[in-house]
């Protein structure tokens, strides 16, 4: 009886998808598949290459405006977009390290928010203006600190101290929210956390004692674009996370399988093995 009972529960998780359960139709007969493994670094810059491949990015970059918001995996953005070379933490606003010890940004010189209208670099012109002159169809790539993945949602840390604001995201995402422009968030799988962003943005601002320094959180919605996401538009594959983590260098690694036609799926191994070994934000 107790083997019978044991065979009735495995069914049962195996014919209800919970929270979060990977869907996918069943593998066409004449598909293959293989698994790729990217640290978080290599995750940033396939994230990077895609954005530079979307039809709105494109687009924009053809004839109109692409403003790059300040971050670690815009850093890769930018360097895709520009193709020049930016001193990882000069374009940075805020980031998060270890509670002791680990490696801090040099302090150097520090690279202003990048602004491309048709698709060149705007050496002059300031978030402020461009936001101004921002209009229908341009494109703002704004990264975040909190990924709701299955609700294609995102969230952002924000301020948190008596004299605190809304950011760059508060100042951001009305214009483009008003003015009809595309919100392009690249956001790495290492940044899915745990629950619905639009509970935890609700409890992150709970006006509840703190022993130390909180944050608020701001919520966002737009073209998120993972690493999933990244290899998709890349190939036309489908690709669905199995793993992540690791040691050794891929603590935060993600462990994605890829399925599709052959020639999808060697075109994705060819794009992984050619990030592979993307050295640390921080060397």
């Amino acid at each position: 009886m107790r083997n019978v009972m044991i065979l009735v529960v495995f069914a049962t998780l195996g014919g209800v998808g919970g929270a979060g359960a990977v869907e996918s139709e069943p593998a066409a007969k004449d598909s293959v598949q293989a698994q790729i493994i990217l640290t978080v670094s290599e995750g940033k810059r396939l994230i990077a290459k895609a954005v530079a491949e979307m039809p709105v990015v494109k687009k924009a970059l053809q004839d109109g405006m692409v403003i790059i918001a300040r971050g670690t995996t815009n850093t890769y953005v930018a360097e895709e977009l520009t193709g020049q070379k930016i001193a990882h933490g000069a374009y940075v606003i805020g980031w998060t390290g270890p509670a002791k010890g680990g490696q801090a940004p040099e302090p150097g010189e520090r690279v202003e928010d990048i602004v491309l209208v048709n698709g060149q670099v705007q050496p002059g012109m300031s978030m402020d203006d461009a936001l101004n002159a921002l209009k229908v169809g341009d494109v703002v790539i704004k990264g975040a600190n909190a990924l709701d993945r299955q609700h294609k949602t995102a969230g952002v840390l924000i301020g948190g101290g008596p004299n605190s604001s809304a950011g760059s995201t508060g100042k951001i995402y009305p214009v483009v929210v008003s003015r009809k422009a595309h919100l392009v968030i690249p956001i790495g799988l290492e940044k899915q956390v745990q629950g619905e962003v639009i509970d935890i943005a609700n409890k992150m601002r709970e006006p509840i004692e703190s022993l130390n320094a909180i944050p608020s959180m701001f919520l966002v919605t737009g073209d998120i674009l993972t690493e999933i996401e990244a290899l998709e538009l890349l190939t036309g594959a489908s690709v669905f996370q199995a793993a992540a983590g690791g040691i050794g260098g891929a603590e935060g690694s993600s462990r994605l399988i890829c399925r599709g036609t052959r020639e999808q799926v060697e075109k994705a191994l060819a794009i992984a093995e050619s990030i592979q070994g993307e050295p640390a934000f921080l060397e």
